[in-house]
C-alpha cells in the first residue's frame, strides 16, 4: 500500500475511533482504499454506526469516493426463509401499502403475496440474500418508500437494506417529508409509545425532543429516526420522564 493511502486508512481509523456510537472495539470495520476510494467492510454495530462510519469516510478530502461493504450486525440471526416471510407479513399487514402488489423472494424465484388492484398504489418487490433486503418495484410517495425499508429494518435478522424503490409521481424531497414519513413510523412502530416525542429536520439532520417514558423508548425512537432512508443524522434530545 503507498505511503498516500496508509494515511488515508490512518485518517479514517482514527477518526472511527473517536465516535463512541461506532462502538468499534465490538464491531471492527475493515478500512482499504479501492481505486482511491475508501472502502469499508465488517458489520455495524447498528444502522446510526454504518451510517456515521460511511459519513466520515466520505469526509476525507483526498478520498475519491466510499465502497460500501458494510453490514449491520442484527440481535438474532436468522436465515433467509424467515427474515422474508416475517418481511412479508410486515408489508402485508401494514396498512398504508394495502393497495401495494407484493412480491418476496430470492433471485429469480418470487412469491405473489398479494396483487395489486385497479387502484394500486404501487407494486413492491423484496429480495432477500444473506440477511440483506433488496427493494424493487414502485411506490405511491416518499413516505411509503421509507416506510417499507424501515419494515424491513425492523425484521429480526436483517443486515442491510437496498431501497430501490420508484417513487412514481416523481416528487421531490425535503425536510418536511422526512418529518411526516418519521411521524407516520412512529405512529405504526408497535414498541414505542411517541406521544410526548417533537420531530425537526433540518437538511436530513433529524432532531429529537420532549419527553418520553422508558429509556427503552427514547433508544427506539432514535433507532427508528437513523433508520429512515435518507436521514445522515439523528439528534437525540429526548428527556426520559421519571414515573410518581
Amino acid at each position: 500500500m503507498a505511503s498516500t493511502e496508509e494515511a488515508i486508512v490512518r485518517r479514517v481509523r482514527a477518526a472511527l475511533e473517536r465516535d463512541p456510537r461506532i462502538e468499534l472495539h465490538r464491531h471492527p470495520i475493515s478500512v482499504g482504499v479501492e481505486a482511491g476510494a475508501i472502502a469499508l467492510a465488517g458489520e455495524a454495530a447498528s444502522v446510526a454506526a454504518k451510517k456515521l462510519a460511511l459519513r466520515i469516510a466520505a469526509s476525507v478530502e483526498s478520498a475519491r469516493g466510499v465502497v460500501d461493504r458494510l453490514h449491520v450486525a442484527p440481535a438474532e440471526r436468522r436465515g433467509d426463509p424467515a427474515i422474508r416471510d416475517a418481511l412479508g407479513n410486515f408489508l402485508l399487514g401494514t396498512p398504508e401499502l394495502r393497495n401495494c402488489a407484493i412480491r418476496v423472494g430470492a433471485q429469480d424465484r418470487f412469491e405473489l403475496l398479494r396483487e395489486g388492484s385497479a387502484d394500486a398504489a404501487g407494486a413492491i418487490e423484496a429480495a432477500v440474500s444473506e440477511g440483506v433486503v433488496t427493494f424493487e418495484g414502485q411506490v405511491a410517495s416518499l413516505s411509503h418508500k421509507r416506510l417499507a425499508g424501515v419494515l424491513a429494518w425492523w425484521t429480526a435478522g436483517c443486515r442491510d437494506v437496498v431501497n430501490s424503490l420508484a417513487v412514481m409521481p416523481d416528487e421531490e424531497d425535503n425536510d418536511g417529508e422526512v418529518v411526516d414519513a418519521l411521524a407516520l413510523v412512529f405512529e405504526l412502530d408497535p414498541s414505542l409509545d411517541a406521544e410526548g416525542i417533537a420531530i425537526r429536520c433540518e437538511n436530513w439532520v433529524v432532531t429529537l425532543s420532549g419527553t418520553v417514558t422508558s429509556e427503552h423508548d427514547r433508544r427506539r425512537a432514535e433507532a427508528d429516526a437513523w433508520a429512515l432512508f435518507g436521514v445522515d443524522e439523528v439528534v437525540d434530545a429526548l428527556r426520559v420522564r421519571m414515573p410518581g
